[in-house]
């Protein structure tokens, strides 16, 4: 069952960004729960997308320290497993540390810098021109 899940992961992500962007969701609180679970279960299945989309939902618009935490730990395994705009994230996260739960780290900062300007990515470029 596992397996059929992680297989379904990356449709039930392309469907919930569908109804994300369009009026459905914006429209009613339930429509938006619904489809903010289609992004969760797209991410507890390792849909790399799903972990980048709902772990920046949560963490940069997610209510409460909780909601927010959760969204950096979806970032991380997004990072993990090569998203350009999830690694940039880490790197931030663990240059500036967050609230306690990711202690400031220099060396894995630039870590993610790396891992995301090997990818083309213009900030992460800058930050390691700056010296993290």
């Amino acid at each position: 069952m596992r397996t059929l899940g992680r297989l379904l992961a990356p449709l039930i992500f392309w469907i919930a960004y569908g109804l994300f962007r369009s009026p459905f969701a914006r429209s009613h609180k339930a429509r938006h729960d619904f489809v903010m679970k289609l992004f969760r279960y797209a991410a507890d299945h390792r849909s790399r997308r799903a972990l980048s989309v709902y772990g920046h939902l949560l963490h940069f618009r997610g209510d409460g320290m909780q909601n927010r935490i959760q969204g950096a730990l979806y970032l991380q395994q997004a990072a993990d497993l090569g998203d350009m705009k999830a690694q940039y994230q880490m790197g931030k996260l663990f240059e500036q540390g967050y609230e306690g739960f990711f202690q400031q780290d220099l060396l894995k900062a630039r870590h993610y810098y790396s891992l995301a300007a090997r990818q083309g990515h213009p900030l992460a470029l800058t930050r390691l021109e700056e010296g993290v």
